[in-house]
């Protein structure tokens, strides 16, 4: 798969999803599997999203992601998409909606098939919807196929209720609505060793600020080193009240892992369920006995978390 940070004329026609697909949760995925199965009718897979929400830009108010950039990358691949443009919406946002559909989809990016979710917006303030999508495509001789709404269990799939449910901690539910496991990617950093004194030597992660920020609290987790191993983890996030901590971390204890430090290396880490809210204790002692009360419960709960492990774990 090849990404673009702007918009470029593909030499082939192509079958187009369109949206911002943050999180790549089960409802994008009934746009983006049709399109990638397009590729068997000779058109090329093609993803034009954007490299930050239009939600965002146009409040000018943060809106926390559900994935990296790196994770949607990989998770577009997975599916079959073969180009990917993350366009700048401040580019966009001011073209009328029968421009874009006339020069960027039809005539730079060869568009014979687009796809799109029901409530996709386009063109100068937000005036086009899958109805206009619908007359202009058939003007210009291009197919148009509209997702519907996806429910799980009687319940919306959207990147906002999915948002929500992190927030709150409910991590089985999210990485439900995700089909994939909430978390990243990122270097281990030293940290104070209060970890190895107790006999608990954790991997420390800085939150990362794009992300949505998960319920304070500590977590079984999935962590998978750069070595390539998998490990059962207890992920601590939050600001540890009863040693203090200088700012929110992900800390990550791996009960049956043996080997040597790997500060500096890569470790991916993936939530799976909620154990406990933060809690400050009133002694070391107790905190200790927590900590491997929590370790037992992890591995004990791992084996069958992952017997219902995505389809698409990255």
């Amino acid at each position: 798969m090849i990404s673009f940070n702007d918009i470029k004329p593909e030499q082939q026609n192509t079958a187009i999803a369109l949206g911002f697909f943050d999180g790549v949760h089960r409802g994008h995925r009934n746009v983006l599997e049709p399109v990638a199965a397009q590729r068997d009718e000779g058109l090329t897979p093609v993803c034009l999203t954007f490299s930050r929400s239009p939600r965002e830009v146009l409040s000018g108010i943060p809106v926390p992601l559900l994935m990296t950039r790196g994770d949607k990358d990989r998770a577009l691949e997975e599916i079959g998409i073969d180009h990917v443009y993350y366009s700048d919406f401040r580019h966009l946002m001011n073209m009328s909606a029968e421009h874009f559909v006339k020069y960027v989809l039809c005539e730079m990016l060869r568009a014979k098939k687009l796809y799109c979710g029901f409530n996709y917006r386009f063109g100068k303030d937000g005036r086009g919807d899958a109805q206009l999508l619908k007359e202009l495509c058939a003007q210009l001789d291009i197919e148009l196929s509209v997702a519907p709404p996806t429910m799980l269990d009687g319940e919306l799939v959207s990147s906002t209720a999915i948002r929500n449910y992190i927030f709150a901690g409910e991590i089985v539910r999210a990485n439900r609505m995700l089909r994939s496991e909430f978390g990243f990617c990122a270097p281990v950093e030293h940290g104070r060793r209060l970890g190895r004194e107790l006999g608990t030597p954790t991997l420390n992660q800085k939150m990362l600020s794009s992300l949505v920020t998960p319920r304070f609290g500590v977590y079984i987790s999935r962590v998978t080193l750069e070595s390539g191993e998998t490990f059962c983890g207890v992920t601590n996030i939050g600001i540890k009240p009863t040693v203090g901590s200088d700012a929110p971390l992900w800390e990550t204890w791996m009960p049956e892992y043996t080997g040597g430090e790997i500060y500096g290396e890569l470790a991916d880490i993936r939530l799976l369920e909620f154990i406990r809210p933060e809690k400050k204790f009133d002694s070391i002692k107790e905190l200790k006995e927590e900590i491997f009360s929590n370790g037992s419960y992890a591995a004990e709960r791992f084996g069958e978390l992952s017997k219902n492990k995505p389809a698409f774990p990255y």
